[in-house]
């Protein structure tokens, strides 16, 4: 069998992204529809998916990227796409194929989950069974079911958390917060921010008013220096030079 065959059109990495990784027929393309907006064609056929199906999660405010890879058996399957991935789910319907996946993603960076699916054909003793295995073999894992949506919330929450990342809002002076926060790593600061929406945008900031739980009270001002936590809400206040060279404010 042929391996290692890549996509025709590259897949450009979309902030948080996630890999599905897994043999055929375990339930991959169900993984991504009931997770994603993505509608990949689910079959009974063998090596149905032949190129990387697409599709993005929303969760806790945030669009994360999750590609499906066609079987990893199959000529179909792109050996690329694990070396970009944040997270990479490991799908398994029995306990066997566990080290023989891993054997073959050995340089893959990206956070490992083993997802085992097909639960509900499992017995209550055959689950505890199995969840006892993986905690012994201290695994970082869900076990699921795509068919009945069995403990779908507990992976998502999951997937969100292996990135380790923290959610910044920006609001305008008298509304409400953006819904789509800036995603930054742990530790970083306003200066971050500000930078993220916009490269040398830091320089304009004359002020930064905060809101959430690094601030001490609601509307503190802080300096771009300040570290930012989860959650957290910046007011930046801008000095704009017209071309009559009147200042005025501006807020992100």
């Amino acid at each position: 069998k042929k391996t290692g065959k890549s996509t025709k059109i590259g897949i450009k990495k979309e902030g948080m992204q996630v890999i599905i990784l897994g043999k055929t027929k375990s339930g991959k393309s169900s993984l991504l529809q009931n997770l994603t907006n993505a509608k990949p064609l689910i079959s009974n056929i063998k090596f149905q998916t032949k190129k990387p199906e697409i599709g993005i999660m929303n969760y806790a405010d945030c669009p994360i990227q999750m590609i499906e890879n066609p079987a990893i058996e199959s000529e179909y399957y792109d050996r690329g796409l694990k070396n970009s991935a944040d997270v990479i789910l490991i799908l398994i319907n029995s306990l066997n194929e566990i080290e023989e996946l891993l054997n073959l993603i050995p340089k893959a960076t990206g956070k490992k989950i083993i997802v085992f699916n097909k639960i509900d054909l499992n017995s209550d003793s055959e689950k505890r069974k199995i969840t006892s295995y993986l905690q012994t073999k201290k695994y970082n894992f869900v076990i699921i079911s795509t068919n009945n949506q069995e403990n779908l919330n507990e992976l998502k929450e999951k997937i969100f958390k292996s990135f380790n990342t923290i959610r910044i809002y920006t609001k305008e002076p008298g509304k409400e917060k953006s819904n789509n926060p800036v995603i930054l790593k742990p530790n970083q600061t306003v200066n971050d921010v500000a930078e993220k929406i916009l490269k040398g945008f830091s320089k304009r900031v004359i002020q930064t008013k905060l809101w959430g739980p690094s601030s001490k009270f609601p509307g503190q001002i802080v300096s771009l220096k300040h570290v930012l936590r989860d959650g957290d809400i910046v007011e930046f206040k801008t000095k704009w030079n017209s071309q009559a060279q009147q200042a005025t404010s501006w807020s992100v």
